[in-house]
C-alpha cells in the first residue's frame, strides 16, 4: 500500500519542492496540501493520511498547535517535522516526531524519513502522536532528559547515560560519546541548566563532563587537575571548579 502523505507548509514554494521530491519516491501517494494549521486539521480529518510533513513556523496556528488540536479517535498520522530552524529539534524529537528535516530538504534525507514512516505500525504511530500531544499540551509533564546531536544533516536523540562530556570550541559545542562526536544544538550554558541536578558538572568554562564516566583524576598542581574519562579523553579542571569536582567525587 502506498504511504498516503499530506504536505503542510504556508509557503507555496516549499510545498512545490516537497511535492516534486515526493513524486520521485516509490510507494508514496500525495493526498493533499495545506497552507495553514487550520487547513491541515481539516485535511487530516477528511483524507486520513498515513504521514504528515509538517512545517512548524506558520502564522496563526503553528505546527505544534496542529498537533495539540489533532482530533483523536478518528485518525492519527505519523508526523515528520520540516523546518528551517534547527532549534526545534530537541522539542520535536522528544515529543514523538519520527524525523526532523531541515530546509532545504535533500532527497536522501526525505527518502530516509519516508522509509522510517513506512516501517511504523499504526499502533506505534498513534503512541508517538499521543506522546507528542502530552508533551506540547499546556501544563504537560517535564521532558525526558534527552539530548539532540547532529552529524551533517542527520539528527540523533542521545541518552544522557551515553554522553561522556560536552566540549565548547568557539561557537560550537561538541557532544562526546564513547566512539564519536556530535554537534550540539544548544549552548554549553543552556545544556548545563538543562542538566542541573544530574551527574554532569562544569569543570571548565569550555567543558561539562559526566562524572559517572570519570575514570581517574590526576593532580597537575595544588589547584589544577586532569580528568580522564572512560574513553581515555582528558579534560583539564580549572582552578575555579577544582574544589567542587573533588567534593563531588569525595576526593
Amino acid at each position: 500500500m502506498p504511504l498516503r502523505t499530506l504536505i503542510v507548509d504556508d509557503e507555496p514554494v516549499a510545498r512545490r519542492i516537497l511535492r516534486e521530491e515526493l513524486e520521485s519516491i516509490p510507494d508514496v501517494e500525495i493526498v493533499g496540501e495545506a497552507d495553514s494549521g487550520a487547513n491541515a486539521l481539516d485535511c487530516i480529518a477528511e483524507e486520513h493520511p498515513d504521514l504528515v510533513l509538517l512545517d512548524l513556523q506558520m502564522p496563526e496556528m503553528s505546527g505544534l498547535d496542529v498537533v495539540r488540536n489533532l482530533r483523536g479517535g478518528n485518525w492519527t498520522p505519523s508526523i515528520v517535522v520540516v523546518t528551517a530552524y534547527d532549534s526545534y529539534a530537541l522539542q520535536a524529537f522528544e515529543a514523538g516526531a519520527i524525523d526532523y528535516l531541515l530546509k532545504p530538504v535533500s532527497q536522501e534525507r526525505l527518502r530516509e524519513a519516508i522509509q522510517r514512516a513506512g516501517r511504523l505500525t499504526r499502533k506505534e504511530a498513534i503512541e508517538r502522536v499521543a506522546k507528542l500531544q502530552e508533551i506540547v499540551a499546556p501544563g504537560g509533564p517535564p521532558r525526558a532528559r534527552k539530548i539532540v546531536g547532529r552529524i551533517g544533516e542527520e539528527y540523533f536523540l542521545l541518552s544522557t547515560d551515553e554522553i561522556y562530556a560536552f566540549q565548547a570550541e568557539g561557537d560550537l559545542v561538541w557532544i562526546v560519546t564513547a566512539k564519536r562526536k556530535y554537534l550540539a544544538t544548544q549552548t554549553l550554558k543552556a545544556l548545563q541548566e538543562r542538566l542541573r541536578n544530574t551527574s554532569f558538572r562544569r569543570i571548565h568554562r569550555n567543558s561539562l563532563v559526566n562524572v559517572d564516566h570519570v575514570r581517574k583524576m590526576s593532580a597537575l598542581s595544588s589547584q589544577r587537575w586532569l580528568v580522564t574519562l572512560s574513553n581515555d579523553q582528558e579534560f583539564i579542571v580549572s582552578k575555579r571548579q577544582a574544589h567542587g569536582v573533588r567534593e563531588l567525587l569525595n576526593w
